[in-house]
């Protein structure tokens, strides 16, 4: 693995330990665009690495009392039928597609990243306290960040703290360290679903996941001095940069895609 590897497989867990989040989301276009694995390897492999993280992160998270392990099972458990439905449907899109939808979602994420940085900076701490979501709600966000892991292999950390905070009404720095063992849930359920339809390099995945954990260790322990706001004001725009990036690279999908969607609508038909 190339120098820069071991730079960006730290920095992959300085972020979930951080924001609670990201990590997936940035772990996939380093294994295709900087270690060279294809698309769906690289999917497979992200979701092993972010949930091996995640989990360890998790547990700093609980030594420092941010972690609500009710929340996180309940929420788990509604979440990884959805991830593994997701990764089952998976094998049926091309990897340049799954590339395309994981950039737009990199792109949506920093669009509501962006909004939440801007909400904490401009609310009040001693504001009104979130209000627990009912349990049809939150069971159908769950659902819809599970699938969403297994669709495209993130995570869903940028997804997952803000619905713990806005509908299971957990207080921020609790969702971050909550949803770091949601991911570790629906990561482990989504590389399950993949085990079998595609080739592992376990070599590079335990390194990778090793620099990672590293990097897991001193988030969390930033995490104490550094305003949550201000970093996910610079995390959505990374996120819009490597969005845009995958978009290019991937800009040839677009035209094959409109050419089946073409070839597929009925043919007019003629007068006799």
């Amino acid at each position: 693995m190339p120098l820069v590897g071991f730079v960006l497989a730290a920095l992959i867990g300085v972020s979930l330990g951080l924001l609670g989040g990201g990590g997936s989301i940035l772990t996939v276009p380093i294994l295709v665009y900087v270690l060279g694995f294809e698309p769906k390897e690289s999917i497979a492999m992200g979701l092993a690495i972010v949930g091996t993280t995640s989990l360890f992160g998790a547990f700093g998270h609980w030594r420092a009392g941010n972690l609500q392990l009710r929340a996180a099972l309940v929420f788990g458990a509604m979440a990884m039928g959805g991830t593994f439905v997701g990764a089952r449907l998976s094998v049926f899109l091309p990897g340049t597609v799954q590339l395309v939808l994981f950039a737009t979602v990199m792109l949506v994420a920093a669009v509501f990243m962006e909004r939440n940085a801007r909400r904490e900076l401009a609310t009040p701490a001693t504001g009104p306290e979130p209000r627990v979501a009912s349990f049809p709600l939150l069971a159908a966000s769950a659902l819809g960040v599970g699938a969403l892991t297994g669709l495209v292999g993130v995570g869903g950390g940028f997804l997952i703290v803000p619905v713990l905070v806005l509908r299971a009404g957990l207080p921020m720095k609790q969702a971050v360290g909550t949803s770091l063992l949601v991911i570790a849930f629906n990561s482990f359920v989504g590389f399950a679903g993949y085990l079998g339809h595609v080739n592992v390099a376990w070599g590079a995945l335990t390194l990778f996941t090793g620099l990672a954990i590293a990097g897991t260790v001193g988030g969390t322990w930033l995490s104490r001095f550094i305003s949550q706001a201000t970093l996910k004001r610079a995390f959505a725009g990374l996120l819009v940069v490597m969005g845009v990036l995958i978009l290019y690279e991937n800009r040839r999908t677009f035209p094959a895609l409109g050419r089946a969607a073409a070839s597929e609508s009925p043919r007019p038909v003629r007068p006799g």
